[in-house]
């Protein structure tokens, strides 16, 4: 420890970051960071705050004490809309689609971050909006192949199984073109088939797009499988920081995941 990293390694730093509900601590003092073009997983037992955290960096609570740098700036207290603009993806635990929408229009809701063309010109001139969304449609096509959905296109999300509306959540995120994805437990529910089939489109996504992952998931397996780093939060604090290989050998991180009581 010690040496300062390369700040053009970093994509994501958070620093000292404390939360709390109504006195109820949440998160105190966590730090850790995320670099570019790695998967980063954050483990933890229920109530650990893995969720706030994930939270905290895409805007939706404003931690009380701390830092999050993004891209090499300071960032300011802004609406998670804003921070979507500047890069940042989510998906969510219970998945957030537009059930009664086709799978391809809820991935068109993820290109919404991108859209330029004031919506009055939309209603009035078929030109810039015309050609905007063209390339929107090219985008999410583009999407909907290296998803393999092309079957379920035009199919409303809330008639197609649990797996494939979390493979178009992945792709709703991936429309957005974010320099950082968060993933909520992407593989929560799925049989094992489709526990495969999300880990090597995470992959590729990380491998083909350039995009930087952080995931919460409690499947060990697979984040010992797909992480580059692993943090590990306990209650609301940091357990333990490194490579898979240092965290499954961590004791402190065994005794926790055991539930062995300390005094």
């Amino acid at each position: 420890m010690g040496h300062q990293p390369n700040i053009n390694d970093m994509l994501l730093e958070v620093k000292n970051i404390s939360l709390s509900f109504g006195g109820v601590k949440v998160l105190s003092d966590i730090s850790f960071d995320i670099k570019r073009n790695e998967i980063r997983a954050i483990i933890g037992p229920n109530g650990a705050g893995k969720s706030s955290m994930l939270n905290i960096i895409n805007g939706f609570y404003h931690p009380q004490q701390g830092e999050i740098w993004f891209n090499g700036h300071k960032r300011v207290s802004e609406k998670p809309f804003k921070i979507a603009r500047q890069g940042i993806a989510r998906t969510f635990q219970n998945i957030a689609l537009f059930k009664g929408m086709s799978t391809l229009d809820n991935l068109m809701t993820g290109r919404i971050t991108k859209m330029n063309t004031n919506i009055f010109w939309q209603a009035l001139w078929k030109g810039p909006a015309e050609r905007e969304e063209i390339q929107h449609r090219e985008r999410v096509e583009q999407i909907i192949d290296f998803l393999k959905i092309q079957s379920i296109r035009k199919t409303p999300v809330g008639r197609l199984p649990y797996g494939m509306q979390k493979r178009v959540e992945l792709g709703r995120a991936l429309a957005a073109e974010a320099k950082l994805l968060l993933l909520d437990e992407p593989m929560a529910g799925m049989n094992l088939e489709e526990k495969q089939d999300m880990c090597r489109f995470i992959l590729d996504v990380n491998d083909e797009f350039d995009t930087t992952i952080a995931l919460i998931e409690h499947d060990m397996g697979v984040v010992m499988d797909l992480s580059d780093r692993v943090v590990v939060l306990d209650y609301g604090r940091k357990l333990a920081d490194g490579t898979p290989d240092e965290v499954r050998n961590n004791q402190t991180v065994i005794d926790a995941y055991l539930g062995v009581v300390h005094d």
